[in-house]
């Protein structure tokens, strides 16, 4: 089974470059403001242009239609990622308003949590699991908070359609992610940073010369 990589979270030229070059599927720009890989309409379509044959993944959290109409438009979005609180109602608007593919995030931290999984099944294109933070974590962000969770909940898991496995993913544990979820995609932020919202394009090419070997 072949694995492909998203890159998310990036906000310069340079990393998408690497991103592209190290054959990165999906490369996600982030819209959400708190994020430190938060990134201006006017940048995402400056790199969405760069992006070549990658899909371009616009990652949002409870967007309103004002903020997407924007974005979509601007950035050329492929798909549309949502990492809030996005009822199974509200993804079918977006994707009768935008008429694109929607990803929705699903946060993990034990197996029960895959129940909400279930509810977004034939609404939602693709689904993302991501690591759930801890309630007390200081600073805690819907996601790209570099957790990982235990990746045996997934483990001969079927879903209706294709999905992404993210959190806490690096270098050095995305082959043990891949073989004990299964996963056919991976998806990285924290994990190719020097620091929070700083892309290290060194990192970005060995983690993908690491999925390309998987």
């Amino acid at each position: 089974m072949s694995v492909s990589a998203k890159i998310c979270g990036l906000n310069t030229p340079e990393t998408v470059a690497a991103a592209v070059a190290g054959g990165a599927g999906a490369i996600g720009l982030m819209f959400y403001e708190p994020s430190p890989r938060y990134i201006s309409i006017e940048t995402a379509a400056e790199l969405g242009r760069e992006a070549g044959g990658a899909k371009k993944v616009g990652v949002f959290v409870d967007p309103d239609d004002a903020v997407l109409d924007r974005s979509v438009s601007a950035a050329g979005l492929d798909m549309i990622q949502l990492h809030g609180r996005e009822t199974p109602e509200r993804i079918h608007g977006i994707k009768a308003r935008f008429g694109l593919p929607v990803m929705k995030a699903v946060r993990i931290a034990g197996p029960e949590d895959l129940g909400a999984a279930k509810a977004y099944e034939g609404v939602a294109d693709w689904l993302l699991f991501d690591a759930k933070a801890p309630t007390n974590m200081a600073g805690a962000l819907p996601g790209g908070n570099g957790m990982p969770f235990d990746w045996r909940i997934l483990a001969a898991r079927s879903w209706q359609g294709p999905w992404m496995l993210s959190g806490g993913l690096s270098v050095d544990n995305v082959a043990e992610a891949v073989s004990i979820s299964g996963a056919p995609w991976v998806d990285v932020s924290s994990g190719v940073e020097d620091a929070p919202g700083r892309k290290s394009v060194a990192r970005i090419a060995a983690f993908l010369d690491t999925v390309r070997q998987l």
